[in-house]
């Protein structure tokens, strides 16, 4: 029997990092977590227990720590690079790097028109995440936004879609349109102000979900990855999650009263699942 070991890598989960970065007027305070892969010559520790290739789970961690001090200093996706490229030249047993990053966000406190220099408040559950993968012939670079929970009221509809005998949803031209979105895509080039364009892209997909007279999630999802594609030359292509948060309008008749739209049961399961990639043609 020929057995022989397959495709592999290992690293270091969950590297959870909190940075200061001290100016002269403020304080900026930055809160990431990084997950490090290697895949490469590595078979040996499989197959006899050699680790004389192996660069230890716990130094990538230290590397990830040490690094930071001096450059983490600009957006995840630079940061990400630097840990991809010293990874990869460091260690020639390598042939693969893959870098995860996931940014928690705040936002500095303001009071009576003046911004704090070093209070925050949390953005809640919404992330900025990046993932650098590199080989010898090719780097990788895809950013996102994930947790971005977003609602309108009104400008959300849902109709003629198949009726058969298990369908009970009534057709509706005016719900509330509520998503937990997830969005990541990919650069075309390393020389971009990463953080200038994650924030530029943001604020496209929530203009693009405001303004959107939406007859579907579907159609929604796609309109907001071509409006990205259609401003940003620098990105390839963009993959969206939107699941449905649903909220279900209150069955008021049994108590003899009308319900206008005005009250909803927020529903977290089961939920509709939505994806899409929006590609150049």
């Amino acid at each position: 029997m020929n057995i022989k070991l397959g495709k592999n890598a290992y690293g270091k989960n969950a590297v959870n990092l909190s940075k200061i970065i001290r100016h002269d007027d403020h304080h900026e305070f930055r809160q990431i977590s990084v997950n490090s892969a290697l895949e490469g010559d590595f078979e040996t520790a499989h197959t006899e227990g050699d680790n004389s290739k192996i660069l230890a789970t716990d130094t990538q961690k230290n590397t990830v720590y040490i690094l930071a001090k001096e450059h983490f200093t600009k957006g995840i996706e630079d940061f990400g690079l630097y840990l991809s490229n010293f990874f990869f030249s460091n260690n020639p047993q390598v042939s693969k790097v893959n870098i995860e990053i996931s940014e928690h966000l705040y936002t500095r406190m303001a009071f009576d028109g003046t911004v704090h220099p070093h209070a925050y408040v949390s953005s809640g559950d919404e992330k900025h995440t990046t993932t650098i993968v590199q080989n010898k012939d090719s780097i990788t670079i895809t950013a996102g936004i994930k947790d971005l929970l977003i609602l309108k009221t009104t400008d959300s509809a849902f109709t003629g879609y198949i009726k058969e005998p298990y369908t009970i949803l009534k057709e509706t031209t005016d719900r509330i349109l509520a998503t937990k979105c997830e969005a990541t895509w990919t650069y075309n080039s390393i020389n971009i102000d990463f953080t200038a364009m994650f924030d530029q892209i943001r604020t496209t997909l929530l203009k693009t979900f405001a303004f959107h007279n939406s007859l579907s999630v579907q159609q929604t999802l796609y309109a907001m990855g071509e409006a990205v594609l259609q401003t940003y030359p620098e990105v390839t292509e963009i993959s969206l999650i939107m699941p449905n948060k649903h909220h279900i309008p209150y069955n008021m008749e049994p108590f003899g009263m009308d319900n206008k739209n005005e009250i909803f049961m927020a529903t977290d399961e089961p939920f509709g699942y939505i994806t899409g990639t929006v590609i150049r043609g």
